[in-house]
């Protein structure tokens, strides 16, 4: 770690810690309570920790404790954290102790949950502590421990490191944590990633683009945190002990085998329905509606609200109850709650059975459709429950909660507590949802969504304007086609006859539209690896539009239509494509998976999967038919899924008109509820605009036939960053917008940079960053095929050692192009090397950096310089070849080079025996166990006996240490 990342970063999070009541300690200080340096639970602490909240506690059973935590067991390192999270914060641990009543299972504290500042709590905040294994050695640079356990890590990295790279490193470096010591980990809850202007949280196994922002500190005012830097706020929001414990038990499932967190919206929502039913008497007060854009977690946050329910004691273990309008919802939250572990969730399978699940009482957690609460023709819902201690949670609340199937349900529960969970804004006037549940409870709007990352833009594309349904398009028709008949013989023949569907299912228009859509999707979608829903207007023109997108994909992919059975359908068309519950499933499923393991790419509808579904590889939603309001919005949405690094946008190309429809939206609902529902695709084009001139200022001055000076310019590594960052921006925007044409005149000059990108990757020898996989497809290729044009393989810079590297140097013209491209392949070639012999890789190095010195101060020509880097690497050559200088085998040299380095008491010919020696006894030893790297005891072994090795040979204490893990270091490289 620099001192500028200590003093910018890590220092001010360890004082904010201290300043909320943390007590700090450095590693070292550490250490005379650590049995040795593999110690990773702080035992005395823990051990004392237990016996303060368990004064009850027998000698033996703290003993037996302290072992269990110490020593886990489990199926590996998923396992064994979910296991110790649900010991701290599940099921907990019983221990078997007589207190006076006879020997029984005694719940074990290991945390004052209810009083979290209490002093039984002991919350610390300890930097640079190192842990050994036989694997390495790991410092993190924060770990948070309460009671002696480490329950959070943060990483933090320099502000000076790219932007986009900053907080990838910090989860890449914990990512290296976990390989080298797993061990740390089984008891970690909850991993940081900071860089003070940038901080996100994540669990064990999140992939740094999962790992969320914490920009509220609720409930804290974001005034008394005293800063705006997002590190400083994610503290106050998540690491104060007045809630971090409560974070840490109410705001973590494992969902499958994914562990997740809490978004801040999910805990801000949840934790204000609490205090809201705790803090009124009348159920009418206690409820309200969390609305939350779609795509940001309704379900999670209603397990969330639901496992903290359950565990308030005043709320006396609480029934709740989910209520959906769909089948298909019904079934996606049962799921969701089952997958949490959230316990005993029940399916009411009818009317009859919802009563009976109702009469439950406490505990009890029924899952049902709205169309349960159906009473008997003349007669009224009765009344099931009249306790206070049911929460009746709705999703969608703005659909069927308004009509009688809700005012059944509100009588059957006449004094429950009703909330609505909603993925779209309710209207300014009529119907208004929260006339019916009470106000608001929390907002997350679509802005704030995709401000955040937790979902990405929707893009608005029209297509095929003269094919859509416009103003007065039926009356004008049917005007034309009836000219002859009198204004009312018109009305009679239009009634009967004359509908939307009749228009829009015309052939001709339909083979337009269906071939538009295969073009545009091959194009535009398939090509990044997406996918794709088909909106029809009937399920009939559903089956159509699948016969003639087949038709045109020839093969290229598959789809499927989804539709419900009609109980008297006569129609061929329909029976060909009926689709039963197992054929949906079966198809959502394949739909789901990445397009290279299923061709299945789109899935064509009428009015399913149009809420609810939640597939993030859906890109693109191509809609004919009429939608409006809430069924628009939770629509398009369907689209905005964050699925990989490459999908930044969702897309909705309208065949039929609608984006009128969210004009009238604008006028049904709060304008900032609906703020940036849609965005046109022409919006791009200023950014594209931008971002063009952002990536080509670098080059100013500069013809595109001047390509070596192009590269020179991007000699120094900030700049190099800043290119790439420019870069990587105008191609998001050129796949936006390709292959409309408004894209065109921008596409030469992006052919060129990423020409100029590609040549500077391959002179300054990038291996790691600046590749066109960064891309998306689109882009991708139409890169990859003007570089091929031009002569340039896209490929990996050629090695230094390879024999094509000089014929590499001599196709540069400018002697600073061949300059640039032999000193960071030489800087490249030691550094990936530097392991194999130090001393001999390390002696290079210095020699390189007292060239570069010289030319610097123009000591050396640029010929003297190109031609003494050569000499270099000529030495890098035959160093790689096996060829010595000592007279040793390459195997047995870098013993050698670092016993004389070491060594200076001692004959060179002595050292070279001593490096012959010691070489062949690590070959005869570790040769016959194949994976001996991975055998702890092995390694244990192997270093006490070649300390012993070194001590026959007369070197000191100090030496033979100094030594013996070097020589380790080697053997791993060399076997």
């Amino acid at each position: 770690m620099s001192q500028y990342e200590y003093e910018k970063v890590e220092l001010p999070f360890i004082e904010q810690l201290q300043e909320y009541g943390y007590k700090h300690y450095t590693g070292k200080m550490l250490e005379a309570e650590r049995d040795s340096q593999s110690s990773i639970i702080l035992e005395d602490r823990f051990r004392a920790a237990l016996k303060r909240l368990n004064p009850w506690m027998s000698e033996g059973n703290l003993d037996k404790l302290v072992r269990q935590f110490v020593a886990p067991t489990g199926d590996g390192l998923w396992s064994i954290n979910n296991k110790v999270y649900n010991w701290l914060f599940g099921d907990g641990v019983t221990v078997e102790q007589d207190l006076g009543s006879g020997k029984k299972g005694q719940t074990v504290k290991f945390f004052d949950i209810d009083n979290p500042t209490s002093e039984l709590n002991e919350y610390l905040v300890v930097n640079q502590l190192s842990i050994t294994n036989p694997n390495g050695t790991i410092r993190p640079d924060i770990l948070l421990y309460i009671n002696g356990l480490p329950l959070v890590i943060i990483e933090c990295k320099s502000p000076k490191l790219q932007p986009e790279k900053q907080l990838p490193e910090c989860v890449h470096q914990m990512e290296r944590y976990v390989e080298t010591n797993e061990k740390l980990f089984y008891y970690n809850q909850l991993m940081i990633a900071t860089s003070r202007d940038r901080a996100k949280v994540g669990t064990l196994y999140a992939k740094a683009q999962h790992y969320g922002l914490w920009i509220d500190p609720y409930p804290m005012h974001p005034d008394a945190v005293g800063s705006t830097l997002p590190q400083d706020i994610l503290i106050a929001g998540i690491l104060r002990k007045e809630v971090l414990l409560n974070l840490l038990n109410n705001y973590i499932v494992y969902d499958g085998p994914v562990k997740k967190f809490a978004r801040y919206q999910q805990y801000r929502a949840v934790e204000k329905a609490i205090e809201r039913i705790l803090n009124n008497d009348r159920p009418a007060l206690r409820g309200g509606v969390v609305w939350h854009t779609q795509g940001s977690g309704k379900s999670l946050t209603m397990v969330y609200l639901g496992k903290k329910l359950r565990r308030i004691k005043d709320l006396e273990n609480p029934m709740i109850v989910i209520v959906t309008d769909r089948e298909d919802l019904d079934n996606q939250i049962t799921e969701t709650f089952t997958a949490c572990g959230f316990p005993n969730p029940t399916q009411a399978t009818s009317v009859k059975d919802l009563k009976q699940q109702l009469s439950k009482g406490p505990g009890a957690t029924v899952m049902t459709l709205i169309h349960k609460f159906q009473a008997k023709e003349d007669e009224d819902f009765p009344i099931i429950s009249e306790a206070e201690n049911i929460i009746v949670m709705t999703d969608e609340s703005h659909r069927s909660q308004y009509k009688g199937l809700a005012m059944n349900m509100r009588r059957a529960l006449p004094n429950a507590t009703f909330i609505g969970f909603t993925g779209t804004p309710i209207d300014k006037e009529k119907r208004s949802t929260t006339g019916k549940f009470g106000s608001y409870i929390d907002k997350y709007t679509i802005d704030q969504a995709v401000a955040d990352g937790a979902t990405v833009p929707i893009f608005y594309e029209s297509r095929l304007p003269h094919l859509q349904m416009k103003g007065e398009t039926l009356d004008e028709l049917f005007a034309r086609s009836f000219s002859e008949f009198d204004d009312d013989a018109k009305e009679r023949i239009k009634a009967k006859f004359v509908n939307k569907e009749l228009i829009l299912t015309a052939p001709d228009r339909m083979r337009d539209i269906a071939l538009d859509i295969v073009k545009h999707f091959e194009e535009k979608i398939l090509v990044n690896g997406y996918k794709a829903q088909v909106v029809a207007v009937s399920r009939r023109a559903a089956a159509q539009y699948k016969e003639l997108i087949d038709k045109f994909a020839n093969g290229k992919f598959e789809t499927a239509v989804i539709f419900s059975e009609g109980q008297n359908d006569t129609d061929e068309l329909l029976k060909k494509y009926k689709t039963s519950k197992d054929d949906e499933k079966t198809f959502i499923k394949r739909f789901k998976k990445p397009f290279h393991e299923d061709k299945l790419a789109m899935l064509i509808v009428c009015d399913k999967l149009l809420t609810g579904f939640d597939a993030p590889i859906e890109q693109v939603m191509y809609l004919d038919k009429p939608l409006k309001e809430h069924n628009l919005l939770q629509a398009i949405a369907r689209t905005n899924r964050r699925y990989d690094g490459h999908k930044t946008y969702g897309l909705i190309v309208d065949y039929f008109g609608v984006s009128r429809f969210l004009d009238e939206a604008l006028d049904i609902f709060s304008a900032n509820d609906v703020k940036g529902a849609l965005q046109s695709i022409d919006n791009e084009l200023p950014r594209l605009e931008q971002r063009h001139r952002a990536a080509m200022r670098f080059f100013d001055g500069l013809k595109h036939s001047q390509e070596e000076q192009a590269v020179l310019r991007l000699k120094p590594e900030d700049l190099r960053a800043k290119f790439d960052i420019a870069y990587k921006r105008f191609a998001e925007s050129m796949d936006r917008v390709l292959p409309d044409p408004k894209a065109q005149r921008f596409l030469k000059d992006f052919k060129w940079v990423s020409l100029i990108r590609q040549r500077v990757r391959s002179t300054y020898a990038i291996h790691d960053g600046m590749d066109i996989d960064g891309c998306g497809e689109k882009v991708r290729q139409i890169v990859h095929d003007y570089i091929s044009s031009q002569g340039i393989e896209v490929r990996k810079p050629i090695p230094i050692l390879d024999e094509k590297f000089k014929e590499e140097i001599d196709n540069q013209v400018l002697p600073e192009s061949k300059a640039a491209q032999i000193e960071h392949a030489v800087k490249r070639e030691i550094s990936v090397s530097m392991e194999k012999d130090e001393v001999f890789y390390q002696s290079l190095k210095e020699k390189v950096e007292s060239l570069i010195q010289q030319l610097r101060d123009e000591q050396l020509t640029i010929f003297e310089y190109i031609d003494e880097m050569m000499k270099v690497r000529e030495d890098l050559v035959k160093k790689a070849s096996g060829e010595t200088t000592s007279g040793l085998t390459a195997y047995q040299e870098p013993f050698y080079n670092k016993l004389v380095e070491v060594c200076e008491s001692k004959e060179d010919y002595e050292l070279k025996e001593i490096a012959v020696t010691i070489q062949q006894y690590i070959e005869e030893t570790v040769t016959p166990i194949p994976d001996w790297k991975k055998k702890t005891d092995f390694k244990r072994n192997l270093n006490g006996q070649l300390i012993r090795h070194l001590l026959d040979q007369k070197l000191s204490v100090a030496e033979a240490g100094m030594l013996t893990g070097y020589f380790v270091a080697l053997a791993e490289k060399q076997y």
